[in-house]
């Protein structure tokens, strides 16, 4: 990879997931969506939207656009749906961004979709190649090992997502039920140990390691979630404060915040 100054620089394999936040769910409040820009070492870098999850909604389309297009980056999107792709090639036109952005939705529909088209492959190819990752909701969800997700209708439930990331993860954490019931998937072994992430917080991953958790609002917080010895749930709850971002934004590196030890999942 090189910057704009065609300087070769190092790769790192970056994720950064939000379990609720950025231009769809806080408009008012561009913090986590500058935290991502700030995070690409391209001074403007190509940014592509990929809203399967939505199912290509239009509404959700706009938006990007009129958020990205107020910073310094070239914003495009891949529609899957009607009018469908918009070049024959999806692997040329995805590894030409620099950072792919999904968003929340339907997580079972999304994936089905990107396995149809192959996007699974493309975007673990754009992963190791270097160009970030991020998304929110159900885009923060499918990079780990397993989500939770409620697109099956009337429960909430685990599903099999890309694997990128080691464990599973909750999205919108502190949502009325979700909490509960990812313990519950995991004290009965349903989910692997994982990560729920509140509103407002974003985890962002470098070489498959979470180095920091931040966060567009006070108080908004990620949780590791393991098997434990507590006798009514067999769930123990390690919380990680999101460190408030305001102002510039510094590229994040293993020194910013002091994690628990240890911080991988497993």
């Amino acid at each position: 990879m090189m910057n704009d100054e065609g300087e070769t620089m190092e790769k790192r394999k970056q994720i950064i997931a939000m379990g609720g936040g950025g231009f769809s769910m806080e408009p008012g409040n561009p913090l986590l969506d500058d935290y991502i820009l700030s995070q690409c070492p391209v001074k403007k870098p190509g940014i592509c939207l990929v809203p399967t999850a939505s199912k290509d909604h239009m509404d959700y389309i706009r938006d990007f656009y009129e958020f990205f297009m107020t910073r310094q980056c070239s914003p495009r999107h891949l529609s899957l749906t009607d009018p469908g792709p918009p070049v024959g090639d999806l692997e040329k036109f995805l590894l030409a961004n620099d950072i792919i952005y999904v968003t929340g939705g339907h997580t079972g529909y999304m994936l089905a979709a990107w396995r149809a088209f192959g996007l699974d492959i493309i975007l673990k190819k754009a992963w190791q190649m270097g160009i970030l990752l991020a998304g929110v909701s159900a885009g923060a969800s499918c990079w780990f090992e397993a989500g939770l997700t409620d697109s099956k209708p009337g429960r909430l439930s685990g599903e099999p997502c890309l694997g990128f990331l080691k464990g599973s993860h909750c999205a919108h954490y502190e949502n009325k039920g979700r909490r509960p019931a990812f313990h519950r998937l995991i004290a009965r072994g349903k989910l692997p140990e994982g990560i729920g992430t509140e509103n407002g917080a974003a985890l962002h991953f470098i070489d498959g390691e979470l180095k920091t958790v931040v966060a567009s609002r006070p108080g908004a917080a990620a949780y590791i979630i393991r098997k434990g010895s507590q006798r009514v749930t067999g769930i123990t709850e390690e919380k990680i404060e999101g460190v408030r971002l305001g102002g510039r934004v510094q590229r994040a590196t293993c020194r910013e915040q002091a994690l628990p030890v240890p911080y991988n999942i497993l």
